[in-house]
């Protein structure tokens, strides 16, 4: 049978029926999108020939897999390609430029720590591990820079972990993450211990759907950012250590041209500068942050910087 069956009228009037298409109330929107969701869907049940128990058996793996949905939507690529996309928007309508955006991923916690100068970003200590030094400027799109920006920098630990997110529960809360205000110079610069890259949960619902692939699920080593100012639209990006055994191959496709610099290391010190620029902000939105839903935690008393 081919996907012909879908068009049929007993079809098209359960599509119009299940999204609402004839009611009075609703968005029609939402409507639209839903109808055109449970059509590809009903499509790709008969393009495949998907039986009745494997159906449900994708059903119980996305109710199971609820915890890890912020692994799978960039394992699957979905997150890239909305990148993607506003990339191609973003030309379209003439806007060029700028540091390239990449995936925010699932692991920003709010509230941390807002220092000024040249801030450790690491609370505890980290045996064994290499200390990293970034520094660089955030300009706008004709060099000028940036004031009252602020830098949102996260990063995992030397295991992989993040805080707030690490399972051994050693982490102290933010370690490994602050918010940078800048000068009117829009200079940044700040010191942590060096992270290293991680792979998904052995065994969660992101590594069966990888290992189901042939894929693995590592990503190499990087540092995430936000980067919000006045006037100006908020970045979402992190820099991929370019040495990283993964850097070519990210499974949750976070890597992107301009985005790989490799540290220049020097005994147990590596330095990473790196320059920021961002685009002018169109409208009130461009200044604020997707309503993705993000972690929470009790704001952090300023930390020192060093």
């Amino acid at each position: 049978m081919d996907t012909s069956f879908v068009k049929t009228p007993e079809i098209q009037q359960l599509l119009d029926r299940a999204a609402g298409v004839n009611e009075s109330g609703g968005s029609p929107r939402l409507k639209a999108i839903v109808r055109d969701l449970t059509e590809s869907v009903m499509e790709l049940i008969v393009r495949h020939d998907v039986s009745e128990s494997e159906f449900w058996l994708a059903m119980k793996y996305l109710s199971d897999s609820a915890g890890e949905i912020g692994l799978i939507v960039p394992g699957t690529g979905l997150e890239h390609f909305l990148d993607l996309y506003m990339d191609a928007k973003d030309a379209e309508a003439g806007l060029t430029g700028g540091t390239p955006r990449t995936i925010e991923g699932p692991l920003y916690v709010a509230g941390a720590p807002l220092v000024e100068g040249n801030a450790n970003l690491s609370v505890d200590p980290d045996e064994g591990t290499t200390v990293l030094h970034m520094t660089g400027t955030v300009t706008g799109p004709d060099g000028e820079a940036v004031k009252d920006a602020i830098v949102h920098v996260w990063h995992a630990n030397s295991k992989g972990w993040y805080s707030h997110f690490d399972p051994t529960g050693e982490q102290t809360p933010f370690n490994n993450r602050r918010r940078i205000k800048l000068a009117d110079d829009g200079r940044y610069a700040f010191h942590s211990n060096q992270p290293s890259g991680y792979s998904v949960p052995p065994e969660g619902a992101t590594d069966k759907l990888m290992q189901a692939l042939g894929r693995h699920g590592n990503r190499p080593a990087h540092v995430h950012f936000f980067i919000e100012a006045p006037g100006y639209r908020t970045l979402t990006t992190q820099i991929n250590f370019g040495d990283d055994p993964f850097a070519a191959d990210d499974f949750a496709f976070g890597t992107r041209a301009g985005l790989l610099p490799v540290p220049s290391r020097q005994g147990d010190s590596a330095y990473i500068q790196f320059d920021f620029q961002l685009q002018r902000a169109h409208d009130a939105g461009d200044e604020g942050f997707s309503s993705r839903t993000r972690a929470e935690a009790t704001p952090a008393p300023e930390a020192e910087t060093v």
